[in-house]
């Protein structure tokens, strides 16, 4: 009895310590949402993309000829980074910007791979396979992202 009142009083002084008795973030699952407003998306714009089985849509405008990445390599790698709304979020130099594909959004790592040196197109991405449900440096949890890019160098 005793240990079962020692717990509702802890229970109670965690509750009135929490600021502002904050709810805990509950991830949301925006897999059927993002897999309309991205195909909306390709319908709109008269594009022709392949889906892989995680969700991930890609675009290969230009395959390239060169050496084709693993998801472990390091790239080089010049894109922009935009919503379907079309606002961009972040770009790069046309010199690119180098990383390991391990090293960065789940998106980026399968999709980078489909590309050869040299190589362009566009990859659209999930939410899951970006930031999830929660908001990361400005971008708004349950974002599709999209990315025009170009594989500059398999380093």
């Amino acid at each position: 009895m005793k240990k079962i009142l020692f717990a509702l009083i802890a229970l109670t002084l965690f509750i009135a310590c929490n600021p502002d008795n904050a709810e805990p973030q509950i991830a949301k699952d925006y897999t059927a949402e993002n897999e309309k407003e991205i195909t909306d998306y390709i319908a709109k714009n008269n594009l022709t993309a392949q889906r892989s089985d995680t969700g991930l849509y890609y675009i290969i405008n230009e395959p390239g000829e060169g050496t084709q990445p693993t998801a472990t390599s390091n790239v080089t790698v010049a894109y922009k980074g935009y919503y379907t709304s079309g606002k961009i979020f972040d770009q790069s130099t046309s010199a690119g910007v180098s990383f390991g594909l391990n090293q960065v959004i789940k998106g980026w790592t399968e999709g980078i791979p489909y590309f050869k040196t040299g190589g362009s197109g566009v990859l659209l991405i999930p939410s899951h396979l970006a930031y999830g449900s929660f908001d990361y440096r400005g971008i708004p949890g349950g974002s599709v992202l999209i990315f025009d890019v170009k594989l500059i160098s398999v380093n």
